[in-house]
């Protein structure tokens, strides 16, 4: 025992020297510590039964954000290693930096982490690295309570542990931070937090945002550039208020709730027919209109004067006054698609998709007949449902069909067989529902071939049935 207290001694020697003359940055902890060695290294974690005390007095520093903590402790230990389970004493010396998540509020936590050394029947020694986190709580302006733990990683076998600890700590100094003396660069005269050579009204409490001049009435506008200093306005105003809204602040303004015209200081001026839209503003001083259009009629409401409205009873844009339902800037009387937007060069509908004109062009080459008729055969039916949906889709669209042949037989036959063909097609999609006027056929026989007629392939190529989808 006599040794503990010679160690303790020769540690708590540099600490008492280190607190004299010191200030409140630094200080002296005094606290019970709890060890265990059973539960990291037993698997047995929760049984109080394993702590066993030791006694900490520690060296506090603060820098900036940190504090460095060097504690002393001494106490006794069990280790799971030894058999007969007998008590050793031991000593620890760290070396931790204390981060502290808030400061200097009423409490305090903080996360820690460092490096220490142990030594065992104080010559065994093992370094140690202790993480954990602790909360001061402040009982006196230099005071306070401390709650710790700590999980330390041994690098030696069987030596992990487990520390809490409970104590007091004491800072050194006055409360609160070191004042500085007031000098030429940190003088503030007016007390507005804004040093004097930095505020260009030292005399005069102000704000940051005015490099230290006032804003008396609090309108965003400084004092020395308000008219109205003491009375909240508008910038567009130069800081003085405008009531009634019409442009002309209170001050030049005879009727300031009321409002008026320049020419008439304020006041409202005459109005002959009686539509809130003074004369000398009224563009048709005789006719009751509209503020929006200026004392004019707008019979649709829709802020376009009947003068410049070319669809002065239908509600339409600002452009000229006529619907435009989709948006696309097509008027919906100029418009094939009024209710689809699309450009001007398609008449305001949507242009088809690439793989929509795509589909139209395969569609020649997979509509089948019967040989020599005009008889769909059935894989045809998929192909025309996908045009009957693209009609469908496309409302604003028609449909051009068109049959042609080979040049094999009579020239009469095969136009008529074309336009049988065609017609089946034409048959088939208004049996779907589209209207026959959107769907017209036409037979064309050999004419317009695409492909060689003097071989097998080219005549299959000419034999075929065209689908142009079109706006009209």
């Amino acid at each position: 025992m006599r040794r503990l207290y010679y160690v303790l001694y020769i540690g708590l020697l540099p600490l008492i020297s280190m607190a004299q003359s010191v200030d409140q940055q630094q200080g002296l902890s005094f606290k019970r510590s709890f060890i265990d060695y059973k539960s990291p290294n037993a698997g047995d974690f929760g049984n109080f039964r394993s702590y066993n005390a030791g006694f900490e007095v520690g060296y506090q520093r603060v820098v900036g954000p940190v504090e460095v903590y060097v504690p002393l402790r001494l106490g006794v230990i069990r280790l799971v290693d030894e058999i007969d389970r007998a008590r050793r004493t031991f000593g620890e010396l760290d070396a931790q930096v204390h981060y502290r998540l808030v400061k200097d509020k009423p409490v305090n936590p903080y996360v820690l982490g460092g490096v220490g050394a142990v030594a065992e029947q104080l010559k065994e020694v093992n370094l140690q690295i202790p993480i954990g986190a602790g909360v001061d709580f402040r009982i006196a302006p230099t005071s306070y309570i401390n709650l710790q733990a700590e999980f330390r990683v041994s690098l030696a076998d069987q030596r992990n542990n487990i520390q809490l600890s409970l104590g007091w700590k004491h800072y050194f100094g006055e409360a609160g931070p070191k004042k500085e003396p007031k000098s030429a660069k940190n003088l503030d005269s007016d007390g507005d937090g804004i040093p004097d050579d930095l505020d260009l009204c030292p005399q005069e409490a102000g704000l940051k945002a005015f490099a230290g001049c006032p804003d008396t009435d609090g309108d965003g506008i400084e004092d020395s550039r308000d008219e109205c200093p003491s009375i909240a306005g508008l910038k567009i105003m130069n800081g003085c208020p405008d009531s009634d809204g019409d442009g002309i602040s209170d001050k030049d303004d005879e009727c300031p709730n009321l409002a008026g015209i320049a020419a008439n200081n304020g006041c409202p001026g005459k109005d002959r027919d009686n539509d809130g839209v003074v004369d000398e503003a009224d563009e048709c001083p005789d006719v009751p209109g509209s503020v929006m259009t200026k004392g004019c009629p707008d019979s649709d409401g829709d802020g376009v004067a009947d003068s410049k409205d070319a669809c002065p009873d239908k509600a339409g844009t600002s452009a000229n006054g006529c619907p435009d339902s989709d948006g696309d800037g097509i008027d919906d009387s100029a418009d094939r698609c009024p209710d689809q937007a699309g450009p001007a060069s398609n008449k305001g509908c949507p242009e088809l998709k690439v793989e929509e004109k795509e589909y139209l062009r395969v569609a020649m080459r997979d509509v089948k007949f019967q040989h020599n008729k005009a008889t769909l055969l059935p894989e045809s039916f998929r192909i025309l449902d996908q045009i009957v949906n693209l009609m469908q889709t496309y409302p604003g669209y028609n449909l051009k069909i068109r049959g042609y042949t080979d040049n094999t037989g009579s020239m009469s036959i095969n136009r008529i067989l074309s336009e049988r063909r065609a017609k089946a097609c034409y048959d088939y999609i208004i049996s779907k529902g589209v209207g026959t006027k959107r769907v017209s056929f036409q037979g064309f026989g050999p004419a317009n071939p695409i492909g060689d007629n003097n071989t097998q392939e080219g005549r299959a190529l000419n034999r075929r049935v065209e689908f142009e989808m079109i706006v009209e």
